[in-house]
Formats: structure tokens, C-alpha cells, sequence
């Protein structure tokens, strides 16, 4: 659809009406029976009870009602219909035929090298890869309107000692712990490893779903900050004017900067530490409680990186394509560390841009020639009923060699509808793999074997709930309970099944 210039005049005013009942629409069917009056300025959340998911779902029609693409910021800017509406009136026709593949983005040395294995901390890591081949990709950044930007050890290393020299100047003692609250990029990426290099703690916090709310997230983050003694917090820009509000809560933190702040010319020297110091304190989400910080030390992330590379078998020709966000230990350590720790190139994508058109998680595996990605279960349902065929047109998912489903209760409906949506696409149902972890594991500990496929255990679903066993049924049995196997301890681990007594 062709958007006037102005919404006012007939043609705007029309839109506007589309926009309106499209709006209507999804949220009766959210809340059913409740009078749905809506406005072109009716607030989504507060007003039509859109919450955040609901949100991409709107979002999903509205795109393909008006065959546009809008920019992701869609998800957490436009609180309105009429602010919906000028971000479609901005966006671009859909692409509907899938990108041309760019070839295999690993060096071709690089199947033949080793990895660090005598590494005992993450900067000792890229430290290593930097001594190799300082102008290997390792990370291609997405961004909007395709635009990729190549980043490689070297440069991520040396912006990493920029912002290290920084955070030394500001008085960051070894030991001290920095609060990270900063979206998927470059410096999210630089200014974890130069906490690192400076000595310090990083302490990933998610960002605010929506800037507008940044006052109440802090306020809700006040607590792991003081829990972890933060002296320092990154953030973004528009964090700064509400920085006071943390002071009270929050009396070790010094100061609020964003990594712009931070950068300076970098000093030869890095902090590298021992295996016995800590990473990065990975919190929990707190929505059952306080949220629980987990002590993570490099040996421990080193242990359980080498375990999950043999056990996923991964090849320096590997590709790791990603939209998980980096302060959840399956995006930071399975997504971004992994790659990092074994040399292959990772291409990573913001959340949002996930959520705003979820075919681009595809696209970039078809593109780039994705051979490893995952996601936690609801990520593969949208996929498969949200998708449709002129999205998935020309796209080749034959190079996915490994798709691990983690992080929240796997479905067998959905791993069924995902492989069967996919198939006539290359994907092959073998590729898909139900895991487990859990943060005081690092981030693994159970994967399926290779190449088998899921296996779907089924059990007494009121045995289970009256007398807490487990006691196989045939699958179609009337109380059968559907369990997908997540697979086995990955090496080096071990798992104990202990009883209430």
C-alpha cells in the first residue's frame, strides 16, 4: 500500500481505520468478552491490554495487511495505533524473495587449526585467536535494511582495551562488578570483554522492553545491582537523566556511563587473571522471587564451553547464526562465547528483529549458511504457524545442521509443526535438539546424540501428578503425558537424580 504524506487527508484516514480494526480485533481475542473501545491514541498496553506479546503479534498483521516491513523499534516505540501507523507509513515493501546466499564466511585454514585449549580465562581466549588471525570474522552484526557489519578479533579486541583503559582511569579495582544494560551490538560485545580486561566483573542486565519505561526498569534492577555491589553501570544514553534514582538503592554504584564515555586510547596492558576468578555473575529473572546471582568462574565457562563443542562437534567451518538476546546465558555463552572459544564466525541479529519478522532468523541461516542456531520453544511455534509461503519462498535450510531447543519447556506439537513447515524448505526434522541447562551449569548440560532426531517418551500424566514416578504408556493412551528426551550428560558432566527422601 501506498501511504500519503499526510494521515489527515482520506487516504491517511483510511489507513488509520485499517490500522484501527486490525487492533480491535487482536486484542477481542485476548481478552474475549470485554467492549473493546479503541482510538488511533488509545494506549496499547495500559488501554487494549497488548502485552509484549501480543504486541509482535499485532505487529505480524499489520505488516502482512499492509505488505511493509517496519523497523524493529516498532516493538518498543509506538505505544498507539497512530504511532503503529507512522511506522508503517515509514517502512519498506517486504522482501519476499530470500537473499542471496554470501558463501561460507569460516577461513578456509581454518578446519585444519586447534583451539585454545591451555586458555584459562576469556581474554587469554581472544587473546589467542588475536596472535593467529587478528582479521578473522568473528561476528557479523545485522542491522536493519540488511546492512551486516563484519567485526574481527582484532578490531573487537582493541576496542574491548579502548573502553578497559576507561573503566582503569574511573578507578575500577580487580574484583569490582559493572553492570552491563545495553542492547545486541558491537558495544555490548567490546564492553564485556574490557570489564574483563580491566580486571573487573560484568554483570549482564536485560534493557528496557521500551525506553518510555526506563525509570520503573531501573527501579526493578535495583536490586541485582545492589545484590551484586555494581560500582559502575554502561548503559545507553537516555539511562543517564534517571541515574540518581539509583543512588539510594544502590550505594556502592559510583557512576552511570554509556561506552561512548569510556573509550580512550588504549593502554598495552591486559588484566587476564586466573581460572579461579569470575567471569560474570549470570542473574536469575527473579519473576518467582528475588532475582539469585550464580557465581560463574572462567574455568567454569571454559569447562563447560570445550564439553558442549565435542558434544555438538562443532568444526571451525562452522556457522552460528543468532537472535538471542546476550544478557540470557544461552545467548551470551551458547551464542556469542562458543563461537568465540572455537574460531567460527557467529551472525548475530538483535531480538527485535526476530520478533518484528521472524523469517529473518531464516534468512540469515539460508544466507549465510547457517550449520548451528536454537532457540527456546515459543521461537519455533512462531516460525511455524506465523511464517507463511511467501516468506519462506526460495529459501535453502539444507546447510542446518544442528537446531538445539532450550531455555523453557520443549512442546512435541511444536517440534512437529516446525519440522514439517520447514521440510519442503531443506530442513531436515534429524537436525532438531531438545537440550537442558541451567545457569549453575554455566548454560549446559544434556544434548541429544547427534543427528537422531527428537525422541518423544510418553508417561502417565496422573501417576506423574498424584504419585510423583513416572510409568511409560503407549503414546495414545488417554492420560499419556508427551515428554521430549533432552539427551544425555555432555562430557565432563554428570547429572544425579535424588529423591525427596
Amino acid at each position: 500500500m501506498s501511504f500519503p504524506a499526510d494521515e489527515r487527508d482520506g487516504a491517511g484516514e483510511e489507513a488509520g481505520q485499517r490500522v484501527l480494526a486490525i487492533v480491535r480485533e487482536l486484542a477481542e481475542q485476548t481478552h474475549p468478552g470485554r467492549a473493546i473501545e479503541a482510538g488511533l491514541d488509545s494506549d496499547l498496553e495500559r488501554e487494549l491490554g497488548l502485552d509484549s506479546l501480543a504486541r509482535v503479534e499485532l505487529l505480524l498483521r499489520l505488516q502482512r495487511a499492509f505488505g511493509v516491513e517496519v523497523q524493529e523499534r516498532a516493538l518498543t516505540d509506538a505505544d498507539t495505533p497512530r504511532a503503529l501507523l507512522r511506522f508503517l507509513r515509514a517502512g519498506g515493501a517486504l522482501a519476499l524473495q530470500a537473499p542471496a546466499p554470501v558463501g561460507n564466511l569460516a577461513s578456509p585454514a581454518a578446519a585444519s587449526e586447534d583451539t585454545p585449549e591451555r586458555a584459562r580465562t576469556l581474554i587469554e581466549v581472544i587473546e589467542w585467536h588475536v596472535a593467529r588471525h587478528p582479521q578473522r570474522v568473528h561476528v557479523v552484526l545485522l542491522g536493519e535494511a540488511g546492512a551486516a557489519e563484519r567485526i574481527t578479533y582484532g578490531a573487537l579486541l582493541e576496542h574491548a582495551r579502548e573502553i578497559a583503559t576507561g573503566l582503569a582511569a574511573r578507578g575500577l579495582a580487580a574484583g569490582e562488578t559493572v553492570a552491563l544494560m545495553l542492547p545486541t551490538g558491537r558495544e555490548y560485545l567490546a564492553c564485556f570483554l574490557a570489564v574483563l580486561a580491566a580486571g573487573g566483573v560484568p554483570v549482564p542486565i536485560y534493557p528496557p522492553a521500551r525506553m518510555s519505561q526506563i525509570e520503573e526498569h531501573l527501579r526493578r534492577h535495583a536490586r541485582i545491582l545492589a545484590n551484586a555491589a555494581a560500582v559502575l553501570m554502561i548503559t545507553v544514553g537516555q539511562a543517564l537523566g534517571v541515574a540518581q534514582l539509583l543512588r539510594a538503592a544502590v550505594p556502592s554504584l559510583r557512576s552511570i556511563l554509556t561506552p561512548e564515555e569510556l573509550r580512550a586510547a588504549p593502554s598495552p596492558g591486559l588484566h587476564c587473571g586466573s581460572a579461579g576468578d569470575l567471569a560474570f555473575l549470570q542473574y536469575t529473572s527473579g519473576s518467582t522471587g528475588d532475582p539469585k546471582g550464580v557465581m560463574l568462574t572462567h574455568a567454569n565457562l571454559l569447562a563447560n564451553l570445550r564439553a558442549m563443542g565435542r558434544a555438538g562437534e562443532v568444526r571451525a567451518d562452522d556457522v552460528f547464526v543468532s537472535w538471542l538476546p546476550l544478557y540470557h546465558d544461552m545467548g551470551l555463552i551458547g551464542a556469542w562465547l562458543a563461537p568465540m572459544y572455537f574460531g567460527f564466525p557467529l551472525v548475530l541479529m538483535s531480538p527485535l528483529a526476530f520478533l518484528a519478522r521472524p523469517v529473518r532468523w531464516l534468512e540469515a541461516i539460508h544466507r549465510y549458511r547457517g550449520t548451528i542456531s536454537g532457540a527456546p520453544n515459543f521461537a519455533y511455534e512462531l516460525v511455524a504457524r506465523k511464517v507463511t509461503d511467501d516468506d519462506l519462498r526460495g529459501l535453502d535450510l539444507a546447510c542446518w545442521r544442528l537446531a538445539f531447543n532450550g531455555a523453557e519447556p520443549v512442546a512435541p506439537a511444536t517440534l512437529d509443526a516446525f519440522s514439517t513447515r520447514l521440510a519442503p524448505f531443506g530442513f531436515r526434522r534429524e537436525a532438531l535438539a531438545p537440550v537442558y541447562g541451567l545457569a549453575e551449569c554455566s548454560v549446559c548440560l544434556a544434548v541429544p546424540p547427534l543427528g537422531r532426531g527428537p525422541k518423544i517418551d510418553a508417561i502417565d500424566r496422573e501417576a506423574l501428578a498424584t504419585q510423583r514416578i513416572a510409568i511409560p504408556v503407549e503414546a495414545g493412551a488417554p492420560h499419556a503425558l508427551l515428554v521430549p528426551s533432552c539427551g544425555r550428560a555432555i562430557p565432563g558432566h554428570a547429572m544425579r537424580i535424588v529423591d525427596a527422601g
